[in-house]
């Protein structure tokens, strides 16, 4: 999203929510900064998202209400962990034999809360009130907190994402004996 696009939401904004801009003094400062929060941002997108919050917000969205809405927009049927749970039990009922399959037919997320296939084959060979007690409630508050973790992450910008790659390959680089 370029300036010009910036000025025209924020100009949305401020009409929809009059009383809370009536004394801004530094209008090009806030465009400046939503331009720069959301440069890698569609222009349609983030416009989808401030009128969707508008419809329920009695204050003005703020960036990170807007990042939100935009990943909510983005990912309208993400899985919840009861779903990815439901993911999980099938593969475990399948695991005694098949446990490798089944782990690699799980969605990403799921297989990184896991861990491995391992996992699933003695999962399966629990007792079923042990898994369907404390292993769904571990596993359910894992993948929560996970899902954060990554919706967190998107939210990020382009440049703070490509802060983090470079400080890995730096980690990567100075833990070899390479730097």
């Amino acid at each position: 999203m370029n300036k010009a696009e910036t000025a025209a939401i924020l100009a949305i904004i401020k009409t929809a929510y009059p009383n809370f801009y009536r004394d801004v003094k530094e209008v090009d400062a806030a465009i400046n900064l939503w331009a720069m929060m959301f440069s890698s941002d569609p222009a349609l997108i983030v416009t989808e998202a401030v009128k969707a919050l508008m419809c329920s917000l009695k204050f003005p969205p703020t960036i990170a209400d807007v990042k939100e809405k935009i990943h909510q927009i983005q990912e309208p049927d993400k899985m919840t962990e009861l779903e990815a749970w439901s993911q999980v039990q099938r593969a475990i009922a399948d695991s005694n034999y098949h446990a490798e399959e089944r782990f690699a037919a799980l969605p990403p997320l799921v297989q990184k809360i896991i861990g491995s296939h391992n996992v699933l084959r003695e999962w399966a060979m629990m007792d079923t009130e042990t898994v369907n007690s404390v292993i769904q409630s571990n596993f359910m508050r894992s993948f929560t907190a996970k899902q954060k973790q990554v919706d967190t992450y998107k939210a990020l910008p382009d440049s703070t994402k490509e802060m983090i790659a470079g400080a890995k390959r730096f980690e990567l680089t100075e833990g070899d004996g390479l730097g």
